[in-house]
């Protein structure tokens, strides 16, 4: 261990030297190298101190997003570099992916009421605070498109930060998480109406009512139509891949494949990614290992017990429950690859010197109250699931109130310093919720 700083100073300073001269794709592979292996390092020190492994991976891109205040530039180009942005994006895909092989679509149905109460209260509440409470009280005399952008960032919810805590601390199948899964895609959809409606009043002075109902429509057609439809076909498909070849890596390709296709479909329709990939997961929970290749330790324990007749084929149907899905098993070490370089970059999009003027800092932590208020009250809807867990569920903006504020800033609505106010708000919502929830599912426990 007393070797580790002489390593850390060797990959910061030296290699850099060396990655110069080796080409955009030898940069790329040291930036890969240098994030998932601080990744690793970061994500069990965040544990020891009772926080989860994900808040290490955000607060280490938050130290290699600032180094530039210390002198060293190395990393300034990560968060603009494309190929690390589309790693990135296919993190939080892979994922979503993964939450939704975990998933029941069983539970999501059973809370779905709920969860489409608190995804409305959760959107509807913090734009009334943001457009016509906090934006005019605390930055006055603005225009009111810049009131009403402030609003819609303020609804945007971020799934992927609450959803790897869910999943981290073993807790995706209770229905707090149900829940916030499905206010998530509640919260997507009526977000992207919410933006649609907003960019309207900006260029054009008023709003499309057939717009509005074809982004609605097009969120209903799809979500309704993939799961529906996928669940149909997804048997049939594995069974005849299966007849192919029965080994893991078709199936692999299958799932992989069929999230890929999904989050594709999703953003061709308008909704984010992350919603295809998660409705990818939904698809396969019929299908069991019987149409695959035997489990392996089925495989080693059968020729161990075949002289005791009948115990074979007691074990068999016990062995194969316990070894759960296998499709779940498999996506684990992509997501061990691409999973780690979303929330590091997340945490490097945070500028620590937006923090240098008192003013901004002042108006963004009112602003954040708003946000994080508006979602609690989401939660007191919640029922018996957990008002507060499912609240604080729903704080983070992380990259969805970012490119919500890029918007705002792009149509000239957006000021730099309300920019800034945005981006402490995100910064802010997306860095206290994996302690809270933490404290809060441990606290339930």
């Amino acid at each position: 261990m007393r070797r580790l700083p002489s390593f850390l100073a060797l990959a910061l300073f030296a290699f850099p030297a060396w990655a110069a001269g080796s080409g955009v794709v030898g940069e790329n592979l040291l930036w890969l190298a240098l994030i998932l292996m601080s990744a690793r390092l970061f994500a069990p020190l965040a544990q020891r101190v009772g926080f989860p492994a994900v808040l290490g991976e955000l607060l280490l891109g938050v130290l290699l997003g600032n180094l530039a205040l210390f002198g060293f530039h190395y990393f300034d180009q990560i968060p603009r570099d494309p190929i690390i942005a589309f790693m990135a994006e296919l993190g939080v895909i892979v994922l979503l992916l993964q939450i939704g092989l975990e998933t029941r679509l069983a539970d999501l149905v059973r809370v779905g009421g709920r969860a489409t109460l608190v995804g409305s209260v959760g959107i509807a509440v913090p734009f009334l605070l943001g457009a016509f409470v906090v934006g005019p009280w605390l930055l006055p005399g603005l225009d009111r498109n810049t009131y009403l952008f402030l609003g819609a960032t303020l609804a945007a919810t971020s799934v992927g930060i609450t959803g790897r805590v869910f999943r981290d601390l073993g807790k995706l199948g209770t229905p707090a998480a149900q829940i916030v899964l499905g206010a998530a895609v509640i919260d997507d959809v009526l977000g992207l109406v919410i933006l649609a409606v907003v960019s309207s009043l900006v260029q054009v002075g008023e709003v499309s009512v057939g717009e509005v109902a074809r982004i609605i429509a097009e969120a209903v057609l799809f979500l309704g139509g993939s799961i529906w439809l996928g669940r149909k076909i997804a048997p049939h498909s594995s069974r005849w891949l299966a007849q192919l070849d029965a080994g893991p890596s078709m199936l692999f390709a299958q799932v992989l494949a069929t999230g890929l296709f999904l989050a594709w479909l999703a953003h061709v329709m308008g909704l984010a990614p992350i919603i295809g990939a998660f409705a990818a997961g939904l698809l396969f929970e019929p299908l069991f290992l019987k149409d695959f290749e035997t489990p392996r330790i089925v495989r080693e324990i059968e020729p161990l017990v075949q002289d005791s007749r009948g115990l074979m084929d007691r074990l068999r149907p016990i062995l194969t429950k316990h070894t759960g899905h296998q499709h779940e098993h498999m996506i684990e070490p992509i997501g061990y690859f691409f999973v780690p370089v979303f929330f590091v970059l997340t945490g490097m999009q945070v500028d620590l010197q937006t923090l240098a003027d008192p003013t901004v800092v002042a108006i963004a932590l009112g602003v954040t109250a708003a946000a994080i208020l508006g979602k609690l009250a989401a939660g007191i809807f919640a029922g018996d699931a957990g008002k507060w867990v499912v609240g604080w569920g729903m704080v983070p903006r992380g990259e969805v109130g970012l490119i919500f504020a890029m918007v705002g800033k792009q149509l000239g609505v957006m000021s730099e310093t309300m920019f800034s106010v945005v981006v402490i708000m995100v910064i802010l919502t997306t860095l206290i919720t994996p302690p809270v929830l933490t404290w809060l599912l441990r606290r339930k426990d």
